[in-house]
């Protein structure tokens, strides 16, 4: 007998409420409001099997709501930097500590597969680059507590790590990757996409300052989905618009200038933003709500206790941690807490991890070893946020660490 309308209306209901009830213990407690989330999903499992409902494939469900959450959360951490001279030093560190990070754990985390499951290191450096990339959906809403010159920091690392690993990512998944035709399109297709960033964010904004209609967020939401899906589909780095469309937004009296001006009135864009920043936080509120309790339901337990399973898990958030602490206190000299467990991975590893062609997936790589690292490194953000104390480190470890 099927679920009835009034039914799921009230199941839905009660699965916001309840996300909303995590939020506020996850301010309290320092818990990260996703593993509540997960493990709310992976009850919701059980619960379905000890009531005889059949398990639902919820694999496409994932992938669409991974896309729509990335763009929302890239866009709301967007929404809230600023840029102008005095945020250089910040921004380039957070830059070349994401770039730097990523591209050494890359190479560990691949050789570790290679010779751990006997792969090739093309596709083990493949399945490597989703698991090197911070997921900014989850520690930029775990952020909120923090003195500002480290939230801004995981901000704009958590953000370039997505972008780099996602660029990284779509040049893996080509054809004849060692070939210079490869080599060319890649960079001819990332060439583009900062063009059509350009170009669609002034169109955008052109919109937005002459639109007189009051309800504007969903029109601006669908452009910015219909360019993010076509660039994907033609493997543009499209997650580059999103972010120059939320930084030129927040910062358009000091990007529109001169004869610019007169198209894109920044005036009128100041009751837009604040209007943009509000919708926006819970969109992508809500989108994640959903996407971690379905992920969480995927989740096949007993998987997270088999050998090599963890084995292999822990071997890899062991990697991370390493390359983080080395590159944090050798090179960055910075203090180390609790930046150095801020390294969860969420939302776009697990989006990536399902768009592995078939060509190139491995049988070997277990994706409770995926489950596991997810898992694993949301703990360990917890734990780095529950010892974090603000008012130790009010006047220790000043901005100019990190701008």
């Amino acid at each position: 007998m099927g679920i009835n309308s009034h039914t799921i209306i009230i199941l839905l209901s009660c699965v916001v409420i309840l996300s909303y009830l995590f939020n506020m213990v996850s301010r309290k407690t320092n818990i990260p409001s996703v593993l509540l989330l997960i493990g709310t999903g992976i009850g919701v499992q059980y619960f379905s099997r000890y009531s005889g409902i059949p398990q639902l494939d919820v694999n496409k469900l994932v992938k669409i709501l991974g896309a729509v959450g990335l763009i929302m959360i890239i866009l709301e951490a967007a929404l809230d930097l600023e840029v102008h001279k005095g945020k250089y030093k910040l921004i380039g560190n957070s830059f070349f500590s994401a770039l730097f990070i990523f591209i050494i754990s890359s190479f560990a985390i691949g050789f570790l597969i290679m010779n751990w499951l006997h792969e090739s290191f093309a596709n083990a450096f493949l399945y490597a680059v989703p698991l090197s990339i911070i997921s900014s959906a989850i520690v930029i809403p775990s952020t909120s507590h923090l003195p500002e010159f480290k939230k801004e920091f995981i901000i704009y690392e958590s953000s370039f790590s997505d972008i780099i690993g996602i660029l990284v990512f779509n040049y893996m998944i080509m054809h004849n990757l060692f070939s210079l035709n490869t080599s060319l399109t890649f960079v001819g297709n990332v060439l583009l996409a900062i063009v059509i960033s350009l170009a669609s964010t002034l169109l955008l904004l052109y919109i937005l300052s002459k639109t007189e209609v009051s309800v504007k967020f969903f029109l601006v939401f669908a452009i910015l989905s219909m360019v993010y899906a076509s660039g994907e589909i033609i493997h543009l780095p499209s997650l580059l618009i999103v972010l120059v469309f939320g930084l030129v937004l927040n910062n358009s009296p000091r990007v529109i200038r001169g004869r610019l001006r007169k198209w894109i009135p920044t005036t009128n864009l100041e009751g837009v933003l604040v209007f943009m920043k509000s919708i926006t936080a819970e969109t992508s509120f809500l989108i994640r709500t959903f996407f971690f309790i379905i992920f969480g339901y995927t989740i096949q337990l007993p998987m997270l206790i088999l050998p090599n399973v963890w084995q292999i898990g822990s071997c890899i958030v062991l990697i991370l941690l390493v390359v983080r602490f080395l590159y944090l206190r050798l090179i960055l000299r910075a203090n180390l807490f609790p930046e150095l467990f801020l390294m969860p991975r969420g939302l776009v590893t697990i989006l990536l991890f399902y768009s592995i062609p078939a060509e190139k997936s491995m049988s070997s790589f277990s994706d409770g070893i995926l489950f596991f690292v997810v898992v694993l490194t949301s703990l360990l953000m917890m734990v780095g946020l529950l010892f974090f104390n603000k008012e130790k480190y009010k006047y220790y470890e000043r901005e100019d660490k990190f701008v």
